[in-house]
Parts: C-alpha cells; sequence; structure tokens
C-alpha cells in the first residue's frame, strides 16, 4: 500500500519505538470541500468517509485497528487527560492526551490551530495537544506536560514539535484580540505585526513555541507549514472563512508508542 503523505518532526523521527506524522489533506476517500483525507468526527462529511480516513491513518502509523486511533472533543480549553484505552464514539471533551502505553495514537484534529506532539522516550511516555490561541494561551501546553510528568516523564527529556498551523501572513487579529494577549502574556507583543485598518497579523506557531521553550524542554521542533495558504496540502478554516464555504475538514497529527 502506498505511503499517504505526512511530515515528520526530525528529533520525534530519530526516536527508536516511536510513531508519529502530521498528515494534511491528501490520501484519502472524501470528495467535495473535504478532498481527501479528513479525519474530522465533527464535519459534516460522509461519517463512512471519515471512518475510511481515520483508518488509513491508524495503518499508516501501525495502530492495531482504527479504534486505537483516539480524538478528543476538542473545547478549545486547558484540559489533559490520561488515555489508556479507546473511548469509542464518546469523546471526552478535552484538548490534550497523554500515555505510557504501547499501541495508543493519540491524534490531534487541526484545521490552523497548532498541532503539538511530545515524547519522553526514556520515561515512555508520549503527549500531544490542540493549542488554538484560546487554549494557548489558557495552558493547554502546560497542562499536557504536567499530566506526563504524573506518569513518569521527565521535562527535561521531553521533546516536542509544533505542527502545521496558520502562519503569520495568513492570521489577521483585530486590537481586542492583540490586547488581550499583552494583558496576559505582556511578552507576546512582538509577535503582533502591524497590518491594515488597524489591525494586526499574529505568529501563533512562535507563540507556542515559545511557551513550550518557557517549560525548559529538551527540545522543540517547528514544522513550519502555513495551512491557510499550503491549500493542495493542508485544510484551513480561515481559507474557509474567506471563501464563504459551508464547512471545513480537519487534518490529523498523531503519536503512538510502538507494541
Amino acid at each position: 500500500m502506498a505511503t499517504i503523505p505526512h511530515t515528520l518532526a526530525p528529533h520525534l523521527a530519530s526516536m527508536k519505538g516511536l510513531r508519529h506524522g502530521f498528515f494534511g489533506r491528501q490520501g484519502g476517500t472524501s470528495d467535495g470541500i473535504y478532498e481527501s483525507l479528513n479525519v474530522g468526527p465533527g464535519s459534516d462529511d460522509k461519517p463512512k468517509a471519515v471512518t475510511r480516513n481515520r483508518a488509513l491513518i491508524a495503518e499508516e502509523i501501525g495502530a492495531k485497528g482504527p479504534e486505537m486511533l483516539l480524538s478528543c472533543h476538542q473545547v478549545h480549553s486547558d484540559r489533559a487527560l490520561l488515555a489508556t484505552m479507546p473511548w469509542g464514539d464518546e469523546r471526552p471533551r478535552a484538548d490534550g492526551m497523554v500515555t505510557n502505553l504501547p499501541g495508543i495514537a493519540l491524534c490531534i484534529l487541526t484545521a490552523d490551530c497548532v498541532p503539538v506532539l511530545l515524547a519522553d522516550r526514556k520515561a515512555g511516555v508520549i503527549g500531544a495537544c490542540h493549542a488554538g490561541w484560546k487554549g494557548a494561551l489558557g495552558g493547554i501546553c502546560e497542562a499536557t506536560i504536567a499530566k506526563m510528568e504524573e506518569i513518569g516523564a521527565n521535562r527535561k527529556d521531553i521533546h516536542a514539535a509544533v505542527g502545521p498551523c496558520i502562519g503569520q501572513d495568513s492570521y489577521e487579529v483585530g486590537p481586542e484580540f492583540r490586547d488581550e494577549f499583552l494583558e496576559r502574556a505582556p511578552w507576546s507583543g512582538n509577535l503582533f505585526w502591524p497590518g491594515q485598518a488597524g489591525r494586526f497579523q499574529f505568529n501563533i506557531e512562535t507563540f507556542v513555541k515559545n511557551r513550550l521553550v518557557h517549560e525548559k524542554l529538551a527540545w522543540v521542533d517547528v514544522i513550519g507549514h502555513d495551512t491557510c495558504a499550503m491549500e493542495e496540502m493542508y485544510f484551513s478554516n480561515r481559507r474557509r472563512t474567506h471563501r464563504g464555504e459551508p464547512d471545513y475538514g480537519r487534518q490529523g497529527s498523531v503519536i503512538m508508542l510502538e507494541s
């Protein structure tokens, strides 16, 4: 079977016994605005197509069945939870997951927000989180790291990777958005470039990277792909909004300890 296109983070890719991948929109079975690797159960895509696409990623990553590919009902929170078994269709409301069990694939769903994958290979602990601007500002990265430490990880041994997300050139925000960041994270002022008509261009990728670096991890990789600008490779909610389309697909960012 042909390999489904995906991007690897250099430091995670060097770890034995670890599988991961930042998957885009290519290599799946959906059509129309969901073409083609839409893995978002919350989209209005045909459920059978989403199920098949998730099975394709599970197979690619080496999981023993699509039920081992776990995703949360993401709510832009700072809640991270421990994943110990498949939870089926009743997805828990959270934005971070951690596990120390081989064979459980943690899958973050995004379409401009920032996916983060984390691993402490020495301790055999992995994590993944969905960092939209609310979650990133509210502490989802820190909460996921703390949850990893609860099951034996050491942050000095954690390698993280910031995946494909909306780039600064594509992410226009208003002054009230910038004001909230300056109030809660005063150091972030240089991540807002002046835009048109009193608006700003925000660098959420670097914001998330800086939050991770501040946690004193072993390493932080940054993929550097703009999901909004790279239409052939990624789904994008911002691009959907500009075009007035009714919905959008979600790509998956996955990490798993090999069995």
